[in-house]
């Protein structure tokens, strides 16, 4: 099932992780979203840790992106994580079901973040399937899964990377093993092509790109509006 570019598991995690710092997040949102692919992400709820490859993400801009939750009259209650600091966990719940899990960028005071769609589980395993109620690639395949089997919710809304959730730096993606698309499960804004995946995980998200249709079911999850 691993894509090409997808690292081998690890297994337990050893020293020679190094966690990405605000500085990698304090660029152009789009460039840190294609640069995440291949990045570890790991959380530690309840003491157990779990993690795996990220594999999908979009990227959400500022006001003028219309399926970003910056796409508003400025800084509101809910979108205020967004404005950084770069480096934070921007969490919002949705579909009256869902976590999802985004990653801050942009210098302080420009609202950018990255969503993390699809991750290829490589720690933890037994506790992620435990947590999802699904095994193999229904684990992670899809943004609200991703939270989900990670333990994330709005307790880590605005949580500074590096402690209950981090993301490791790792060898990059090569341009032949990635692909982009409009993003998935907008009403607007999903032809921008800010969606950046693994080409051939099998870990990446069934949603398909286009206008949002009516959700049919719980684990049906789609994108940012």
């Amino acid at each position: 099932m691993r894509g090409r570019g997808v690292p081998e598991p690890r297994a337990p995690m050893g020293d020679d992780l190094v966690p990405l710092d605000a500085s990698f997040f304090e660029r152009e949102t789009s460039l840190v979203a294609r640069d995440l692919l291949g990045k570890m992400l790991v959380t530690t709820v309840g003491d157990t840790v779990c993690g795996g490859c990220i594999v999908e993400t979009e990227a959400y801009l500022g006001a003028d992106d219309p399926g970003s939750h910056a796409a508003t009259k400025g800084v509101t209650a809910r979108n205020r994580v967004m404005y950084g600091p770069p480096g934070c966990a921007y969490v919002y719940f949705t579909y009256g079901a869902h976590h999802m899990l985004n990653l801050v960028t942009e210098p302080a005071g420009v609202a950018g973040a990255v969503l993390i769609r699809a991750i290829e589980p490589l720690w933890g395993v037994e506790t992620m399937e435990r947590r999802r109620g699904r095994r193999g690639v229904e684990v992670s395949n899809g943004p609200g899964k991703v939270a989900g089997s990670l333990g994330i919710d709005l307790g880590l809304n605005g949580e500074r990377l590096g402690g209950a959730i981090a993301v490791y730096d790792a060898a990059h993606v090569p341009d032949e093993a990635a692909s982009t698309s409009g993003r998935v499960g907008l009403s607007s804004g999903h032809d921008l092509q800010l969606r950046f995946y693994v080409t051939d995980s099998a870990y990446v998200s069934r949603g398909r790109t286009g206008p949002r249709r009516a959700r049919r079911g719980a684990d049906d999850d789609g994108g940012t509006r």
